[in-house]
């Protein structure tokens, strides 16, 4: 057994040094990127902090950004788990189409994204003109903001659940039909529970994407301030206009958003290893 154990483990010293390379990378990569945010937004004093975080304009992308958030990650949710179910456990044709549109806004660019909404729904637009008439505003207002965070987070729910509705296989709820039970009962009480915790994670990961999506929201927001501007873009206009603690400070917000996303994903890892 010993010998079994020194044919399989690397040497104490290549140990040392893999995981060193590790620390390192950590630490030159978040760990002191963390900290100078920190330090920056708090290098005029408390006072200048708060009033950074506490400033009306701060305060509406703040809301901005929850709204946000509130409205894409439920939406998000029900298609994730609906390709998920239809993926999972029925066979039709087109089911690999289906996995690559799923799979579009990872391999395309988060501007490219607000661009193409521009161009559906912009005064020039294809639908422009008919917004026009019914006095819709779609782009440069919060139902563009939306679409387009949408958009770059749908594929967070469902690539989280497809996989792992997969692995699963369907025996138990063929079971559970078999008995006698229904259709809504064997989603609530028997696939459900199966996917709690895969299905939170993949939402966790969709509430961070959307409330950090920069990209995509910068081209159809228009940065109109106290209006159109979520948290992202309220720290670039601060930085672009020298307000450099104000702008740390605002960020300092997305940090502790990250870290707290961090936290719940690490413990529900661990949960789903259990």
């Amino acid at each position: 057994m010993a010998d079994r154990e020194t044919a399989l483990t690397e040497p104490r010293l290549v140990r040392w040094l893999l995981l060193g390379a590790a620390l390192l990378f950590l630490g030159f990569f978040l760990f002191v990127p963390l900290l100078l945010v920190f330090t920056k937004a708090l290098e005029d004093g408390w006072q200048a902090y708060v009033a950074a975080v506490i400033d009306p304009i701060a305060l509406a992308a703040v809301k901005l950004t929850l709204l946000t958030a509130g409205l894409v990650v439920p939406l998000n949710l029900l298609f994730g788990l609906a390709a998920a179910w239809a993926i999972a456990r029925f066979r039709f044709r087109g089911k690999g189409f289906l996995i690559t549109l799923i799979d579009l806004p990872f391999s395309v660019s988060p501007v490219i994204s607000g661009m193409m909404f521009v161009l559906l729904f912009g005064a020039q637009g294809f639908f422009g003109p008919w917004l026009a008439e019914h006095d819709w505003k779609v782009i440069f207002a919060v139902p563009g903001i939306v679409l387009a965070t949408l958009f770059v987070t749908s594929p967070m729910v469902a690539r989280e659940l497809i996989p792992l509705m997969q692995s699963q296989g369907s025996d138990e709820e063929e079971a559970a039909l078999t008995l006698g039970a229904s259709g809504w009962q064997t989603f609530f009480r028997v696939s459900l529970p199966k996917i709690r915790w895969g299905l939170l994670y993949g939402v966790i990961l969709c509430n961070a994407r959307a409330m950090g999506e920069f990209g995509a929201v910068s081209v159809v927001s228009g940065h109109i301030r106290g209006l159109t501007n979520t948290l992202p873009l309220h720290v670039e206009i601060l930085y672009n206009e020298y307000q450099f603690s104000a702008a740390f400070a605002v960020a300092s917000l997305l940090t502790l958003l990250a870290l707290a996303t961090l936290a719940v994903k690490s413990v529900i890892e661990w949960r789903m290893s259990r």
